[in-house]
Order: C-alpha cells, then structure tokens, then sequence
C-alpha cells in the first residue's frame, strides 16, 4: 500500500512539474510576442483597418495580395517589429476594412496606404507587397515618392499577368456564382511544397472572407493597363521571387530595366506564399536589406 501512495506522489509530483513548465514556457511565448494595437484610417468615408506594432516616423509597412489580409504576415511580426516599427494593412475590402461596392483599383489603394501612414504619423516607408501588393507599392511610389524609402517585392509583377484576352476570361470566371471554386483552384495551384495545412487554410479563410465584388474589382485593377509603364522606381528595391518556369529567362534584367537599384533574388522549392512556407529565410533576407541599404535602423 505504502508503494502504491508513493507512486501515485511521485505521478502528482510528475505532472504538477509538467504543468510548472507549460505555463512558464507558455508565458514567456506570450510575453516575447509583439503586441500589435488595432486601428482604422478613413479614406472617403470607408475604415481601412492596419496594425501597429512599436514607434518611430519611419515604418515597415507590410502590404498583403489579392483576397488576403493582415493575417498573410503572421510569421514575419516577431522579427521585423524588433529591428524598426511596422505597420499591417488590411486593404479596403479585405480583411477587418469597409468593404463598400465600389471600383478596388491600384490607385485606391495605394491612396488608402497613405491615409493609414497619416493616420499612424508615418513620414515615410519601406513598403513591402506580396503579390498585388506589388503594383499596390509602385503605385504608391508614383504618388507619393517622397514618403517611399524603398521597395520590397513578395513574388509579385512589374509587368502585365497576361494578355487582355486571358485577362477577360479570368475576370468572367471570377464574375460566375461558382467562383469560390475557381479561387480554391487558382490557389491550390499557387501553393509550394512546404506550405503548411495550417497556413493554406488561413489563405483559404482569408479568401472566403473576401466579397465577390471585391475579388472581380480588384482582379480588373490589377489587369489595368495603365499601371504597367515603364517608368523608373528610383529607390531600392529588393525582389523575392518563387521559380517559375512561366517566368522568362532574364526576369532580373527586366525588372532592373524598372528598378535599377535592385537585389533580385529567385527562390527554389517554394510557391506563391514564399513568406508563409520560409518564414526564417524570407525574414532574414529582407532584414540583410535593409541593413545593406541602412533602412529603419533604430
């Protein structure tokens, strides 16, 4: 009997140290993780949603693609908020922002930037895009280059997706009542190897949540010619790409025909996601960016 009470002591004594420790090592990740503040800027009546994480009148401000949201740079916060203040955007009609039935073009955009940076006192920023977030970011550059420090491109387009005839078709297919299908696929066919379930199934959230007069809006802003010219981004510009064997063989040289301050830098083994599937790599990259360039340096 007196055995038996020992082992069971000795069970209790086991799993209070085990609970001892998942509280401590629990709170200690708590405590480590930035804490981010939720605000809105307005831009033309609607709220544009962004989350701030530390000070400064410089900032990292990270810019998220196509039917996605804040939540895209989840992995990337911890690292980038200890260096230099960052701020996430929720674009209009994403995420936690309005979502009023209105034209979602670059320029909108790019505009709601700008009023989230006022809103924050931002004077100027390294503006970081993934996907459609790239033209956004340029865009901004067009309108604003004097709050633009510089550029980072996230697998994202300097030039045209396709010819407008392909352009149309994706539109359409956008426009029809299954186009929640036609998102899974076009996504489904963006993802890399190691791209978690848990991260595909935030992209899928994101995307569901994402109204279907905001995915068509948008798509035809990016399939807008007009925000394809061919003038110069005249700051530095630091592009994460995912091979693709679509791309052409001297993507650098075009993108630095635009850029001509440019770190190109091709990625293999990864998808569309590149910040989702090597958060660790793409983070140390872009802060060797911007300690080369002597950018947001606290």
């Amino acid at each position: 009997m007196k055995r038996k009470n020992g082992h069971k002591r000795l069970l209790a004594l086991v799993i209070l140290a085990l609970a001892f420790t998942t509280l401590v090592r629990d709170t200690a990740q708590a405590q480590a993780e930035p804490k981010g503040t939720s605000h809105f800027a307005s831009l033309e009546g609607a709220r544009v949603h962004y989350v701030n994480y530390g000070t400064g009148s410089d900032a990292l401000v990270l810019i998220h693609g196509w039917t996605c949201n804040v939540d895209s740079w989840r992995d990337q916060i911890s690292d980038f908020s200890k260096r230099n203040r960052v701020i996430a955007i929720d674009l209009p009609g994403h995420g936690k922002s309005d979502k009023p039935e209105i034209t979602y073009g670059m320029d909108l955009f790019a505009r709601a930037v700008d009023a989230v940076l006022q809103d924050a006192k931002v004077n100027r920023a390294v503006l970081m895009g993934h996907s459609m977030g790239t033209p956004i970011a340029r865009q901004f550059y067009r309108k604003y280059p004097q709050k633009t420090l510089a550029i980072v491109i996230v697998d994202g387009a300097l030039g045209p997706f396709g010819d407008k005839s392909m352009m149309d078709k994706m539109v359409a297919s956008l426009r029809a009542p299954n186009y929640q299908d036609v998102l899974r696929a076009m996504f489904g066919s963006m993802k890399g190897p190691a791209l978690s379930t848990e991260a595909q199934e935030r992209i899928a959230l994101s995307t569901r949540n994402t109204p279907q007069h905001v995915v068509v809006s948008a798509m035809e802003g990016m399939a807008d010619q007009s925000i394809w010219g061919p003038d110069k981004i005249n700051v530095p510009v630091l592009a994460i790409m995912a091979k693709n064997p679509m791309f052409p063989p001297n993507m650098d040289q075009q993108y630095k025909a635009i850029a001509p301050d440019l770190d190109f830098q091709m990625w293999d083994g990864v998808g569309h996601f590149i910040m989702m599937e090597k958060p660790k790599e793409f983070n140390l990259a872009v802060l060797g960016f911007l300690d080369k360039k002597k950018l947001l340096k606290r």
